[in-house]
């Protein structure tokens, strides 16, 4: 705060991007009684005349003080056709404190970064982690609380709601809806959205699977869907970049380098994944994944797949020097089991943290000095090196 370089929030409508900016006019007015805020919200009418740069450029430059800080908000900003002029331009006078959401990554990618000259931040805004819902709602940490937790996710509006079934998921579905309609079909001008329902709706219900473009193509094709490839990884981005999926790429281990093709996608909300597919007891597995993956993003690791030859490790996380080896199993009753989820992680040679998260507790703490972690503890955990 209080310094020339242009914070960027951005993460999907209703995880609590307005709330934030909110929460930081009210602390700048409780330390400076006359600071001059300058506030623009493009999902309120009153604003619905400022389209493009020139319209946000004046609206701004009319307000602007230039004997004191300037306190510029801007809610949803990708609603503005090419606000980055106007940024940049209000970031070269030092007197501009700029704070900006956004809810499509495309918009704040490359081009902002390149033009600010480094003057420029992002601050990624996640739904509410296992703890913060927890805080939210007042429950204590248990089973049930989590059952909750997993089935509708983190979206902080439920905090005016009763968690039940009904209520929630309608109250999810409408968020989804806005989603899928304002920050993907609208801004991609996607003409096939029977196609891209059905692509949404095989990725929930494929949640942590490998796939390409071409493999996904493959499958639809035998569902007398034709699409190509390259339409495939269109939409998958588009999707991606409107954060209603993690794309997560794999990593070579051994040979220390990226895959070009082939990733998973998970959902950056459960309640959305649920309200898609259903909330299905077959599909404890894919959940128990996706809350992993979700939790290891909220701690700020850089997260991918992992390949070994053979084998795969679920995820390979890395946080400024730290490297973390993430395995996650639904249990670990059978001999099989814990072999084959632990011999992994234990294939690996270098001296990083090494876990197996698990939806049960029965297993014994550590397998060869490898840890196991059960998933409320998992989740009750900021992964710290030491971890818990």
């Amino acid at each position: 705060m209080r310094t020339p370089i242009v914070k960027v929030m951005t993460g999907h409508r209703r995880v609590g991007k307005s709330y934030i900016l909110f929460q930081l006019i009210e602390l700048i007015k409780r330390e400076e009684k006359d600071a001059n805020i300058i506030y623009i919200n493009k999902e309120d009418v009153e604003f619905e005349e400022i389209i493009s740069y020139r319209e946000l450029h004046n609206y701004i430059s009319e307000r602007l003080a230039g004997n004191r800080k300037n306190y510029i908000f801007i809610d949803e900003i990708q609603e503005i056709d090419d606000f980055r002029t106007t940024i940049r331009s209000l970031a070269l006078d030092d007197n501009n404190d700029i704070y900006v959401t956004g809810s499509n990554s495309e918009m704040f990618s490359g081009d902002l970064a390149n033009e600010l000259g480094g003057r420029y931040v992002e601050f990624r805004i996640y739904s509410l982690s296992y703890l913060e819902f927890l805080s939210f709602h007042n429950l204590p940490n248990d089973d049930d609380s989590l059952e909750k937790y997993i089935h509708f996710g983190g979206l902080p509006y439920l905090i005016h709601l009763p968690l039940n079934e009904a209520v929630v998921m309608e109250y999810i579905r409408s968020v989804y809806s806005t989603i899928v309609l304002r920050d993907v079909v609208e801004r991609k001008k996607i003409r096939n959205t029977a196609f891209l329902e059905q692509l949404i709706r095989f990725l929930a219900n494929n949640t942590g699977s490998l796939f390409s473009s071409n493999s996904i193509s493959d499958f639809l094709k035998n569902q007398k869907i034709k699409i190509s490839p390259t339409q495939v990884s269109e939409y998958a981005d588009s999707l991606a970049e409107a954060f209603v999926v993690h794309r997560i790429g794999r990593y070579d281990i051994a040979g220390k380098k990226l895959f070009e093709r082939g990733e998973k996608y998970f959902f950056e909300n459960m309640g959305i994944r649920n309200a898609i597919t259903g909330y299905k007891s077959q599909d404890r597995a894919k959940r128990l994944e996706n809350l992993v993956c979700n939790h290891l993003l909220f701690c700020g690791y850089d997260v991918k797949v992992g390949t070994l030859s053979p084998g795969e490790i679920d995820f390979v996380c890395t946080r400024g020097g730290e490297t973390l080896y993430v395995q996650v199993a639904i249990e670990l009753s059978l001999p099989e089991t814990i072999i084959r989820e632990f011999d992994n992680l234990l294939k690996i040679k270098d001296n990083y943290p090494k876990i197996v998260v698990s939806g049960e507790r029965s297993f014994e703490n550590t397998y060869e000095g490898i840890e196991h972690v059960y998933i409320r503890d998992f989740l009750s955990s900021t992964l710290t090196p030491k971890l818990l």
